[in-house]
């Protein structure tokens, strides 16, 4: 399903931190949101979500630290029950495991708190967790920032081949070019609360058109990274 967005917009001690604001995504699509720090980015993406949320689409979001989203005196399989809860779906441990596969930790401890776990298989627990319902859109906010390059491309290519074969669209917001470039199709640059560029991650690596992602892609070692 196609999910979209009219008019999103923030403010913050009465300034304006996001400016009305459309936004469309096709059923599939990899999308990524980027710009420097303190752009709008993570607003846009909050906006988005609640918003989406409110419109009845189903929209899941994961993000930046997986401390977020796990208490550390409750086990994983909590979390898990929870999540199934809230999203009114009856235990069902086939679902769970291929799920876990999928994401590379089908041999994770469910009985064991997040600290008992490691920073990349806590990440991948919280992505699993997201895709529970199967939702239209997945929103992730800087994702593999506390990861390393390494477990990060790995988290990154479980995800893509998940996937693959699915509907589930796609919203990668991260500074991290390496990222982008290798992930996504289109790609939406943010600038003081705006977005100033949506076209193709091609065209804007290659030529970029605004000051805003002329500056961002103007430090090339990000191709070199493995993610």
């Amino acid at each position: 399903m196609t999910v979209s967005a009219i008019g999103l917009s923030a403010t913050r001690s009465g300034r304006v931190i996001l400016h009305p604001t459309d936004v469309e995504i096709r059923p599939g699509e990899r999308v990524g949101l980027v710009g420097a720090s303190g752009s709008g980015k993570s607003t846009f993406g909050h906006a988005l979500v609640h918003t989406l949320q409110a419109c009845g689409h189903g929209v899941a979001h994961v993000p930046q630290c997986p401390d977020e989203a796990l208490d550390p005196l409750r086990s994983m399989g909590f979390h898990w029950r929870e999540a199934e809860r809230a999203l009114v779906l009856a235990p069902d441990a086939a679902r769970q495991q291929a799920l876990l596969a999928a994401l590379g930790i089908a041999g994770g401890d469910l009985r064991g708190r997040p600290w008992s776990w490691s920073r990349g298989m806590q990440q991948r627990f919280v992505i699993a967790m997201a895709l529970l319902g199967t939702p239209d859109l997945l929103v992730m906010d800087e994702p593999t920032s506390a990861l390393d390059p390494v477990v990060s491309a790995g988290t990154m290519d479980l995800l893509d081949t998940y996937l693959a074969d699915r509907q589930t669209a796609l919203l990668l917001i991260t500074h991290d070019l390496g990222l982008v470039a290798r992930r996504v199709s289109r790609l939406m640059v943010m600038d003081e609360g705006r977005i100033v560029e949506d076209a193709s991650t091609e065209r804007i690596l290659s030529a970029p058109e605004t000051q805003a992602a002329r500056s961002l892609c103007a430090h090339r070692n990000w191709l070199q990274l493995p993610c």
